[in-house]
């Protein structure tokens, strides 16, 4: 009890006196946060980006692939094979006893963003007639669904809101064809809403090619999809994966979410390296400023690990001022300001998600400017403690 009333009178001694310390204690706070924040936000994208990927799928649907594909765009099935997969175990029927499923082709369009007219690379994905219940989620919110044989498109929400050029009305303009802007679409946030569709006969017909990329099939139940997927396996004359639809976009996602999560600990790292310098300058400055204060309290019996525990205490405190502000900073700015991938991600094109500073996030940045706070604070506390009385008088 007495060496924790010894840290407790200590410790209280160091925060009466940081008002005459106030200009260098804010170095180590504003510091800290500026790590936090730059950590918390670029974070954030990748968790952005894996929610609007994991909203993509469901469980209950199937994507049919060339054997050996990584993405769908990088996929090619005929037309024989289309009609084969038609077939399989446990795909969910309509009340007229037809499949519901989509046979599906992709082609890349070059548009402008609205921010700074850079330009991107879009999906146009041509789907089958029976879309709408593949999914049920997809609900037109302006205009008109397209019509087939005709060059009409409709755009996802979100590439409405990011894109240049794809109001209701609008034309796109692509080699072969000019596309008709004729409405918009909402997925519920998924990563399809960052696409445009038309009519997979439509587009394959406009590019003169004569076979799909990729067939999504609705399943009876998630239970559904190992017959699925050995009816088709058994099946000779197919060369194909089967993979979830859940499954697919979630490993599309992790390459990116990865690469972002890197540059995030990267780029958090070397400024947290600026912010425990900026943070022992301090500390040793506190220290050194305190060498009579620490002599006499060390004379009168007050034990080394007193001045330990002090002097982290006080770089700790500092520390989360500083990982609190910049939680709530990069909570402030960025939670929930839409952004889009630099380039294709996993074969989607240009794949537009929300930030999302979620409070795992910002606790994770309040850790980190602990973290910082205690290697701050460890040697110039370790000073405190060994630094003989009769020296530390001298030096007075």
């Amino acid at each position: 009890m007495k060496m924790f009333r010894q840290i407790g009178a200590v410790t209280a001694m160091n925060f009466r006196s940081l008002p005459q310390r106030v200009s260098t204690s804010l170095v180590v706070v504003i510091g800290i946060a500026g790590v936090v924040a730059v950590l918390v936000s670029v974070l954030a994208m990748s968790t952005g980006l894996i929610r609007t990927m994991e909203s993509t799928g469901r469980d209950d649907r199937a994507i049919v692939m060339r054997n050996g594909s990584i993405a769908e765009t990088s996929s090619a099935l005929d037309r024989n094979s289309a009609k084969l997969i038609v077939d399989g175990a446990g795909i969910k029927r309509d009340e007229n006893g037809e499949p519901i499923l989509s046979a599906e082709t992709f082609r890349i369009l070059s548009l402008r963003k609205q921010a700074d007219d850079a330009e991107v690379s879009a999906i146009l994905r041509g789907v089958g007639p029976k879309i709408l219940a593949v999914r049920p989620e997809l609900k037109i919110i302006e205009g008109r669904m397209f019509q087939p044989a005709v060059a009409e498109v409709i755009v996802g929400k979100s590439a409405h809101a990011q894109f240049k050029g794809l109001n209701v009305g609008d034309v796109v303009r692509s080699r072969g064809a000019n596309w008709t802007v004729v409405g918009v679409f909402d997925t519920g946030g998924d990563a399809h809403e960052s696409s445009l569709m038309t009519d997979a006969e439509t587009l394959i017909s406009i590019d003169q090619r004569g076979s799909f990329q990729s067939v999504t099939a609705l399943l009876e139940s998630p239970a559904a999809f190992q017959a699925f997927k050995d009816s088709l396996s058994a099946n000779p004359a197919l060369a194909i994966d089967v993979v979830r639809e859940r499954d697919y976009y979630q490993q599309q996602s992790k390459t990116m979410a990865n690469i972002i999560s890197i540059i995030a600990y990267v780029v958090g790292g070397i400024m947290a390296v600026g912010a425990v310098f900026a943070a022992l300058n301090t500390m040793y400055s506190a220290v050194s400023a305190r060498l009579q204060e620490i002599a006499t309290l060390r004379a009168l019996g007050f034990g080394s690990t007193a001045m330990v525990m002090s002097v982290l205490a006080e770089a700790l405190i500092l520390a989360l001022i500083g990982g609190v502000i910049g939680a709530l900073l990069a909570w402030g700015f960025f939670n929930g300001n839409t952004v889009s991938t630099l380039g294709g991600a996993g074969g989607l094109g240009q794949v537009v998600f929300e930030l999302s500073v979620s409070p795992q996030l910002m606790i994770l940045g309040v850790v980190w400017a602990c973290v910082i706070g205690v290697l701050g604070g460890l040697f110039p506390a370790l000073r405190a403690a060994r630094l003989p009385v009769a020296m530390a008088l001298r030096a007075v």
